[in-house]
């Protein structure tokens, strides 16, 4: 191994034990409550060198939100490629709450924590979560196209109400709301059929997405604000 290549892995082994500390740090204290003294204190190196990294504590964030959307497009599509459309969305959706799950400090840091930088358009990495959107939006299209769900269905207002109503059972279960012995996997599948049900039955939707993903991602998701003209 070159001293290059040597040196190479070593930044990058020190960014991911940087990102690892500030993934712990902020899921359990709290994002506005870490500086960026706690996380060189969690891996024993000093403030300024954490600087050499990243420019600042928002910007730690953002690397982990890019990570974490990775893991969800990457469970996501493992869920895929073995039913009809319809069963293809709801295989999609489950592994959606599978990865709160398998994933609750990236899940909280994505979806639950208001404290954390917004995410917007100039985000590099926010393409990952466009692209996430938009094909769950065309899986619903597809479904329609197959005669699946009814024509009626708008696909990006379905594709907004599968995700608010699977984000439920999945903080219900992170955040402990439930009694002891209820069941969030229960209660999230009864979740996901009854709106595959409502959705097939024809059952009209009142919620008016701002600009159809499928056309071009839009930026209402948790921690994207829609900035108004």
């Amino acid at each position: 191994m070159g001293i290059k290549e040597r040196q190479d892995r070593e930044r990058q082994a020190v960014r991911q034990s940087i990102l690892d500390a500030a993934r712990d740090l902020f899921t359990s204290e709290g994002y506005r409550n870490v500086s960026i003294r706690k996380i060189a204190e969690r891996i024993e190196y000093s403030p300024a060198a954490i600087y050499s990294y990243f420019a600042g504590k928002d910007d730690i964030y953002l690397a982990l939100a890019e990570d974490g959307f990775r893991l969800l497009d990457s469970k996501v599509k493992s869920a895929l490629g073995h039913g009809s459309p319809l069963d293809e969305v709801r295989a999609g959706w489950w592994a959606f709450y599978e990865f709160s799950k398998e994933q609750p400090a990236y899940f909280e840091l994505m979806f639950v924590d208001r404290s954390v930088p917004a995410i917007t358009e100039g985000w590099e990495g926010f393409e990952i979560l466009q692209a996430l959107l938009t094909n769950a939006t065309e899986g619903l299209q597809r479904a329609v196209d197959a005669g699946e769900l009814p024509p009626a269905v708008n696909p990006c207002a379905a594709m907004h109400v599968l995700w608010g109503a699977l984000v439920g059972p999945s903080v219900l279960r992170l955040c402990q709301r439930l009694a002891p012995g209820e069941d969030a996997d229960l209660l999230a599948r009864d979740v996901l059929d009854s709106i595959l049900t409502g959705l097939e039955s024809g059952h009209p939707l009142t919620f008016h997405p701002r600009e159809c993903c499928a056309d071009g991602p839009v930026a209402s998701a948790v921690g994207v604000p829609v900035h108004e003209p």
